[in-house]
């Protein structure tokens, strides 16, 4: 929905759309789709908007780009539920920070300096299947890593894996059990530890609360979206957000957290698996290759010539394609598991990690990632997405 022509607003000086828009765009562009109150912000900002559009209405009667706004402004409202009345955004607030709000803290800074400062920069993380493990850096790996492994451990938040392994006389691990501390932070949170296990998945922490700090500002707290099989975090004071998902016997892991903060660690903390990625002598894949049998006759790791699983490369790969049409990481990383362990679970596990990231992941041209080449092999190179870009217009991408 273009809303505004940069060009043409100059030749209407007395129709103050350009700075409604302007304000709009300042008003949003640091809010997050992945935070729970993205909404809420978005439709305080469309009113403001709606409000600036009716005070030009009689000086920007004849102008279209004013029409255009208006139109897409009642388009927004209605896509995200927005009410008509209602709080509006401040075009000029009083900037007073909130400790346990991480989104408004480049506002702050940004208004107290005077200089606009870019928003904050997001990084992605995710676990699944057998396990395969998606860095901060979008490495994408396939481990053993049997036992309990630390996925991430800076000065706000812990998260430990523990993997088993799934067929016997295979190398091939899963999850098991996933223990997440928030370190305690101000006055926004005391110290928080959740637990989820195989057939466990508490929607609450081990001290039997749903949220961490005032119960009034939920700075921390967990959402059950599907009982014993889905649940969210939501730590708005280190603008983090965690899925867990159970999905057969097994665990999977998706998490968002700002850059500057998961590099908040020392030294002694560097052994963080979504930070630099498996040990080389932890990797069953080969520089990020995946030794699927497409070409040639090469087999994955641990499977036998006639694999036990039940499954065929072809039948592998049918079932697969049920689920996930795009023949990415996430496609093959399917094929995988069917082919070593036979169990249909891990299918869901790689569809539900894709969308893990299309929820979590901040940049939609890095959401798949491609072979290189046949064979099976993996790396980075290929793109799903592409940018349009835009001489005239501003796009509000929010529809």
């Amino acid at each position: 929905l273009s809303i505004l022509c940069l060009g043409d607003c100059q030749l209407h000086t007395s129709c103050g759309i350009q700075k409604c828009t302007t304000d709009f765009v300042s008003l949003t562009s640091h809010l997050n789709t992945a935070l729970e109150d993205f909404d809420l912000e978005f439709c305080k900002a469309l009113r403001a908007y709606s409000v600036c559009t009716y005070r030009n209405s009689k000086v920007c009667r004849g102008n279209l780009v004013y029409h255009s706004a208006v139109l897409g402004i009642g388009d927004l409202m209605t896509q995200r539920n927005c009410t008509k009345d209602g709080p509006t955004s401040s075009t000029s607030p009083e900037m007073t920070p909130d400790p346990c709000n991480y989104s408004g803290h480049t506002e702050a800074r940004e208004h107290q300096g005077g200089e606009k400062t870019p928003p904050p920069a997001y990084l992605f993380c995710g676990l699944f299947g057998d396990p395969h493990l998606r860095t901060f850096k979008d490495h994408f790996q396939t481990c053993k890593v049997e036992g309990a492994w630390p996925l991430i451990d800076n000065n706000y938040l812990s998260v430990q894996v523990t993997n088993v392994p799934v067929v016997p006389g295979s190398s091939a691990t899963a999850t098991n059990k996933i223990t997440i501390i928030f370190k305690s932070y101000q006055d926004c949170t005391d110290q928080k530890v959740y637990q989820a296990v195989a057939d466990d998945l508490p929607a609450a922490f081990v001290d039997g609360t749903t949220s961490g700090g005032d119960g009034n500002t939920r700075s921390l707290h967990i959402v059950e979206k599907v009982s014993g099989k889905y649940i969210e975090m939501h730590a708005r004071y280190i603008g983090t957000t965690v899925y867990i998902r159970q999905l057969g016997h097994y665990l999977t892991l998706a998490i968002r957290m700002p850059q500057e903060l998961v590099m908040a660690y020392e030294e002694s903390q560097d052994l963080q698996l979504c930070v630099n990625g498996c040990p080389s002598g932890e990797r069953i894949d080969q520089s990020g290759h995946l030794a699927l049998p497409v070409v040639g006759k090469r087999l994955p790791w641990g499977a036998a010539a006639h694999p036990r699983s039940g499954y065929t490369l072809e039948t592998a790969t049918t079932k697969c394609h049920e689920k996930m049409l795009v023949k990415d990481i996430y496609f093959y990383s399917c094929v995988f598991d069917l082919l070593t362990t036979g169990d249909a679970n891990f299918t869901a596990a790689a569809h539900s990690a894709l969308q893990d990231v299309e929820a979590l992941h901040p940049s939609k041209e890095h959401w798949h990632i491609f072979p290189r080449s046949g064979g099976g092999g993996v790396g980075r190179d290929g793109k799903f997405f592409v940018s349009l870009g835009f001489v005239c217009f501003i796009l509000v991408a929010y529809l």
